[in-house]
C-alpha cells in the first residue's frame, strides 16, 4: 500500500485499484455526505481550480448519478452511472463511466463504510475492464484529486456533526 496523505491506495487484482481512508466521524454521517448532492458538492472536486457542477443522485437500485467538474478555465469533465446496491449506511455499489471515455468503458465502484469506535472507513474498489486501463488510471492523477477531496470531507465533517446532519 502507497499512503497519499492518510488515504491508502492498493492494487490487489491486476484490475482493482482500491482506496482506503479514515474519517473521524459516524458512518451515517460519512454516508450521507457521499449521498447527498448538497454535501457532495462541497467537498468532492479534486484539487484547486474545480468545482463540482452538476451533482444528481437517485439513490436506489437501478437509479442513476451523474457528475460535472469545471475547472477555472471553462474545462468540462462529466461521468455518471447506475447503482447496481445499495445498503444504506454500508454498502454501495455503482457503474462509473466517463464521458469522454479514457478508461475503456464501463468500471465498477464498490464503496464500503465500516465504523469502529465512532470512526468511520471507506474501503472503495474499483474494477476496470482490464490490467491495460487500471495502469493508465494509476498514471494519472487520481490520488491527489482524491486524497484533496477526501482531506476537504475530514474538515468538513465536524461541522455537519455539530449541526446534526445525519439521518
Amino acid at each position: 500500500m502507497t499512503p497519499t496523505g492518510t488515504m491508502q491506495l492498493s492494487t490487489p487484482t491486476d484490475r482493482e485499484i482500491v482506496v482506503t481512508r479514515t474519517f473521524n466521524a459516524p458512518r451515517t454521517l460519512v454516508f450521507d455526505a457521499f449521498t447527498k448532492p448538497e454535501l457532495l458538492k462541497r467537498w468532492l472536486f479534486g484539487p484547486g481550480g474545480w468545482a463540482l457542477e452538476v451533482c444528481e443522485v437517485d439513490l436506489r437500485v437501478g437509479g442513476t448519478y451523474r457528475y460535472v467538474w469545471r475547472n477555472s478555465k471553462g474545462v468540462e469533465m462529466g461521468m455518471g452511472g447506475i447503482h447496481r446496491e445499495v445498503v444504506p449506511p454500508e454498502r454501495i455499489v455503482a457503474t462509473q463511466l466517463f464521458d469522454q471515455d479514457w478508461t475503456g468503458g464501463e468500471a465498477v465502484g464498490t464503496l464500503v463504510f465500516t465504523e469502529h469506535e465512532g470512526r468511520t472507513t471507506i474501503t472503495n474498489t474499483l474494477l476496470y475492464s482490464s490490467r491495460e486501463v487500471r495502469d493508465a488510471v494509476l498514471k494519472t492523477p487520481m490520488d491527489k484529486g482524491m486524497g484533496a477531496g477526501y482531506d476537504r470531507l475530514e474538515a468538513m465533517l465536524p461541522s455537519l456533526q455539530t449541526q446534526g446532519a445525519t439521518r
